[in-house]
């Protein structure tokens, strides 16, 4: 796998992650709003490239950092000139993936699991995946009076964010591993996996309602907050230590039409990872200025601090992590065999990299021919 540029980040938020994988998307908030935080972007400047204006769809996550800072920061829209930067917000996958097939959005920052979805669902016409963004920030967290080992998992109320999604499988391929059985469907079994809301989640825990959860970062820290124990990190069942939390999809359509402000913005979110990685504090500060400004409030230091090293910021869109990942969703007998095959195009931003002085990622036989 090529190097990564990665920063570690004291927190993330579970949204990006909380999305469904290749089985049946679950309907969303509208076609998201313009960013709150507008005003803070460097105003278009200089020539103009082959549009207008590019409109740039994220979460207000912080698995969503690229996007938040390289927003507000103004180092997006510094590589776009004369083009304009319109940012619009989300609140899951489903509606970030149905403004771009709607054409009133153009590039995205968005989990995998929807990525392939979408992909799949399209038979490969709709989006290509054209960089990574984040890495890792998933946690399982249990009750410590309950649970004490790995073992005593089993007879356990575990909850994921959803059925089908990014934790939901890989809870669903640990299991399998460990011997036990479960019903993927009604997640009825050798453990109980209670498909939960992230958002609820933490009232589940503090209720007894659930015994332990596998959650993405802010809600694994949150978890912790109420008195919860980290029994694994799911980094540590990865190669290396990473696997996609974030990609930078694309309209097939614009990119076909707007290479040149493709490039621009994938510059852009290239120098904004830079940026982070070289200056973490100043980054996590930024971030969470975005934050206060999208949703109204910062999160709390108590939450924020421990997620933030959970998160790894990257280029590199660990593409042979999401076909593991697919594997683990046909493994559990939740979808059929996908084909992937061109749900990459990392032509330009290997190109960037390359004027940059940086290594070239991989699309691990996924790319476009």
């Amino acid at each position: 796998m090529p190097a990564t540029t990665r920063t570690t980040l004291r927190r993330g938020l579970a949204a990006a992650a909380a999305l469904p994988l290749l089985i049946g998307a679950l309907a969303s908030c509208g076609y998201g709003s313009d960013a709150k935080n507008d005003e803070k972007k460097v105003a278009a400047e200089g020539k103009k490239l082959s549009a207008d204006t590019v409109r740039l769809g994220y979460f207000p996550n912080l698995t969503h950092a690229t996007a938040l800072i390289g927003v507000q920061d103004g180092l997006i829209q510094k590589e776009l000139g004369g083009t304009t930067l319109k940012p619009q917000t989300f609140n899951a996958g489903p509606s970030e993936i149905e403004a771009l097939n709607g054409g009133s959005l153009d590039i995205g920052f968005i989990g995998p699991s929807p990525s392939i979805n979408a992909y799949v669902k399209s038979k490969g016409k709709n989006l290509r995946i054209i960089s990574g963004s984040a890495s890792g920030g998933v946690k399982l967290v249990v009750n410590p009076d309950k649970i004490k080992t790995l073992d005593d998992i089993k007879g356990k109320r575990i909850a994921t964010p959803q059925k089908g999604n990014t934790q939901d499988v890989a809870l669903l391929n640990w299991i399998a591993e460990k011997g036990w059985k479960v019903d993927p469907e009604s997640g009825k079994g050798d453990v109980s996996v209670v498909r939960t809301d992230n958002k609820v989640t933490p009232d589940a825990f503090k209720s007894g309602s659930i015994d332990g959860a596998w959650v993405p970062e802010p809600t694994a820290s949150k978890l912790v907050s109420q008195g919860g124990k980290v029994l694994l990190d799911e980094t540590t069942l990865w190669p290396d230590k990473k696997f996609v939390i974030t990609n930078i999809i694309v309209s097939q359509k614009f990119l076909a039409e707007h290479p040149d402000v493709v490039e621009a913005v994938l510059r852009g979110t290239v120098k904004t990872n830079e940026w982070i990685n070289a200056n973490p504090d100043k980054a996590k500060e930024s971030a969470n200025a975005a934050l206060k400004a999208e949703t109204g409030k910062a999160l709390d230091a108590k939450v924020i601090d421990p997620a933030w090293p959970s998160i790894a910021i990257t280029d590199d869109p660990l593409a042979a992590t999401l076909k593991t990942q697919s594997e683990w969703a046909v493994k559990a007998e939740l979808i059929k065999q996908p084909d992937l095959a061109g749900i990459y195009d990392l032509k330009l931003l290997n190109k960037v990299l390359k004027a940059a002085g940086k290594p070239e990622v991989s699309d691990a036989g996924l790319g476009v021919k």
